[in-house]
């Protein structure tokens, strides 16, 4: 597996990193990267019911659609995003729990309360962390 630790945090770039390895490579990688404030849409969502769309416009917030599902989250230089990406195999392939799992058990090193949630969502408490 490749590692990539973005040095920019353009959030633009970063997502179009994502779906260039996607479409133009076949190894594995797992991306880490921070984005400037920004609001990265899943695949699926409809932007029209998932923003504020008045307080995106004053504000300038990019919002940038992602090539995989999942929801509408907000960026900002507070967070780490990661973006794991592997070769399927035919029956296999979607594992959350492969990738997820190595996080948990880091984020309870530290003492948090972290699992797994109904969705594949990694959860603390009550809060959903990823």
């Amino acid at each position: 597996m490749r590692i990539i630790l973005q040095p920019t945090h353009d959030p633009y770039f970063n997502i179009a990193t994502e779906e260039y390895l996607l479409k133009h490579s076949n190894d594995d990688y797992i991306i880490l990267y921070r984005n400037t404030p920004s609001v990265i849409v899943g695949k699926h969502q409809n932007t029209m019911a998932e923003l504020n769309h008045s307080f995106i416009n004053s504000s300038k917030i990019p919002v940038i659609r992602r090539l995989s599902g999942g929801g509408t989250v907000f960026h900002d230089l507070g967070n780490v995003n990661f973006c794991f990406m592997v070769n399927g195999r035919e029956g296999n392939l979607v594992d959350f729990k492969r990738f997820t799992t190595p996080i948990i058990e880091f984020l309870k090193e530290l003492g948090l309360n972290a699992y797994r949630g109904e969705k594949n969502d990694i959860r603390i408490g009550n809060y959903k962390v990823s």
